[in-house]
């Protein structure tokens, strides 16, 4: 049980706004905090809210090259001659982008602040998670990549080594191409193949690169992974290798949309098997890092029924006072669902009735799940001296 923990959140994150009917609609968060304070989320006595700060050109440039940071800066008044991977239909330019991405950053690096100055357990930045983004490029609805950026900067304060876990249904390729070579950094993703589905990186051969070789951990589900297949995964690959690696700080990337109902990818966990991955991170934050947990969002495009729930469970587990998952939904957020006239029929309870049970992993299992593990097991394992075959390991 944690008794500090911050959550960094104001109004002026919603500006991070990519347009339209962009996927990455600021609505999804909208709906996220309302949910989680209609809930009493935010009256417990761990919480403290933290209004973001704007990070400065310095601190982004531990990631990102000049170059890309002034097309950012310039690409709301010259569209035409942004270049970078700007302009396009998943990065499409808006005003002020330089400014409301840096606000993303800078509530990333204040709860990695909090967490590593002692000033508490755990801080949660639910508007970051902006995986995709290189040093030089933006991608997949990223602009600058909060959760490198974090980690580049709990190094620069003496943090040895820093384990970071993701677990959105796409491969978090700009964090491990941050850090492919620094034995430092542990990078491990649970994600939907990439033989079908963006952005095609995340084989369970990409171990590292020269130092790091034994660094990068990938998880590759066939589409239709169900709670069951993915929480065997989850269980049989990331508790073992933060064991084995023993960070300093634990880092997690939250992205929902291995959400079944998700529009954008094809696995199929529910709500409460996201709920139970997130108390597994909880509780492994505490055994192997002393607590020291920095929790981030990502992606996830069920803006009604998917993601004001899941991450009203990470809030709340975050926290250290769950929602009971058959908790009724209060009338006060439905009505503000109604009044925007959006699309999708609002949930009611908090649980999709699932159990998120799973049959723990053993060698030699015969379906697609099982191949999929053993073959990370295999690339991964012997790199951290770990048995793959064993699954005491």
């Amino acid at each position: 049980m944690s008794d500090a923990v911050a959550v960094i959140w104001d109004d002026a994150m919603l500006e991070y706004d990519l347009g339209g009917d962009h996927p990455l609609h600021p609505i999804r968060l909208e709906l996220t905090i309302a949910l989680a304070r209609t809930l009493g989320v935010f009256e417990a006595p761990a919480i403290t809210r933290l209004a973001p700060i704007v990070a400065d050109e310095e601190l982004l440039h531990r990631i990102h090259t000049p170059a890309y940071i002034d097309a950012v800066k310039r690409a709301p008044h010259d569209p035409y001659g942004a270049g970078h991977g700007l302009g396009t239909p998943d990065n499409p330019i808006f005003d002020r982008m330089h400014e409301a991405s840096s606000l993303i950053v800078g509530g990333s690096i204040q709860a990695a602040e909090w967490v590593w100055s002692g000033k508490g357990d755990h801080a949660a930045n639910i508007a970051g998670g902006l995986h995709h983004a290189m040093a030089d490029n933006a991608s997949g609805f990223c602009v600058y990549n909060d959760p490198a950026l974090a980690i580049s900067w709990l190094l620069g304060q003496g943090a040895q080594r820093i384990a970071y876990v993701d677990v959105d249904v796409h491969h978090g390729d700009g964090v491990q191409a941050a850090f492919y070579d620094d034995p430092r950094v542990l990078t491990i993703s649970l994600h939907q193949s990439p033989l079908s589905l963006f952005p095609g990186t995340g084989f369970p051969e990409e171990t590292g690169r020269g130092a790091g070789i034994g660094t990068s951990i990938n998880v590759a589900l066939p589409p239709r992974t169900d709670d069951g297949g993915w929480l065997r995964a989850f269980h049989s690959v990331v508790p073992s290798a933060l064991r084995a690696f023993a960070p300093d700080v634990l880092v997690s990337q939250c992205g929902c949309d291995a959400h079944r109902d998700d529009p954008l990818a094809d696995l199929a966990l529910s709500i409460d098997g996201q709920r139970a991955s997130y108390g597994a991170m909880h509780d492994l934050a505490h055994e192997i890092c002393d607590g020291r947990w920095l929790i981030l969002g990502g992606g996830g495009y069920g803006l009604i029924r998917c993601v004001p729930r899941a991450w009203t469970h990470l809030l709340a587990i975050v926290g250290g006072r769950p929602v009971d998952p058959e908790t009724t939904i209060p009338a006060e957020w439905l009505e503000d669902v109604h009044k925007r006239k959006l699309r999708a029929i609002p949930p009611t309870r908090m649980t999709e009735d699932e159990s998120a049970a799973y049959t723990p992993w053993e060698p030699g299992g015969a379906d697609a799940i099982d191949a999929a593990i053993q073959r990370t097991r295999r690339a991964s394992f012997p790199l951290l001296g770990l048995d793959p075959d064993d699954p005491r390991d």
